[in-house]
């Protein structure tokens, strides 16, 4: 069985939810510390102009964990996000089937961004046709800090006999404390091949909200076929 780990991201980029659905469980880290400026409350999308941020604001402090930031409720980003997504989509042949999808997870008062997040997660990898288990990391018995150990832990915990890290995940890992786990360790490479999208000259690896907009049920298809992964001896 495969397991894979990842911060919780906001409406995250395709190859995230490809790495999902390659695992068979899926632990969200909620746990871990949440830095500025990366994605985890942020994601792009594709507008008339190029590409096109949607940021959620907070408020935090240094070391906090994910699980613990607050979205900042004072600046209307929800009904910004859903303008957004109209003036980008608009003309995208998936938008009517999206959109109410949208408005009703935006609906929520979500207080905190990690269960924003997540939420969003679960209900655009169950439209998706996803199966994998899904888990939160803040719902699961305490786990060593050491960020390997840690990873070790969750895998033998739903006993897994193999972790799929991200492709940088070589420039960070300490393999020798995976070989001697007994757990083997491969790596996503995830080409998202040109496909259908407006606007223009393709751009990959953007919000997962572009994908479906413009396939609609065929993402899983496209997201299987960009993927692929390498072991650690490669």
């Amino acid at each position: 069985m495969i397991l894979a780990a990842h911060q919780p991201q906001y409406i995250a980029y395709t190859g995230y939810f490809s790495k999902i659905d390659q695992a068979d469980v899926f632990i969200l880290l909620d746990t871990v510390q949440y830095k500025k400026n990366e994605w985890i409350n942020r994601n792009r999308l594709k507008g008339p102009n190029g590409v096109q941020f949607i940021t959620v604001p907070v408020s935090f402090k240094f070391g906090d964990h994910i699980k613990d930031v607050v979205i900042a409720d004072k600046v209307p980003w929800r009904k910004k996000h859903l303008q957004t997504i109209r003036t980008c989509y608009g003309k995208a042949p998936f938008i009517s089937s999206f959109i109410p999808l949208m408005e009703s997870m935006f609906a929520e008062d979500d207080e905190y961004l990690g269960f924003l997040n997540i939420r969003l997660i679960r209900e655009i990898a169950g439209l998706l046709g996803i199966s994998t288990t899904i888990e939160t990391a803040s719902e699961l018995p305490p786990m060593p800090d050491h960020p390997d150990r840690r990873l070790i832990a969750l895998c033998q915990h739903f006993n897994c006999d193999t972790y799929l890290a991200g492709a940088g995940g070589k420039d960070y890992m300490d393999l020798s404390i995976w070989e001697k786990s007994g757990v083997e360790v491969v790596f996503q490479r995830f080409e998202e091949p040109s496909r259908r999208q407006l606007f223009g000259d393709f751009i990959p690896n953007l919000s997962i909200i572009d994908l479906y907009m413009n396939e609609g049920g065929g993402c899983l298809n496209l997201l299987r076929q960009a993927r692929n992964t390498l072991n650690a001896e490669c």
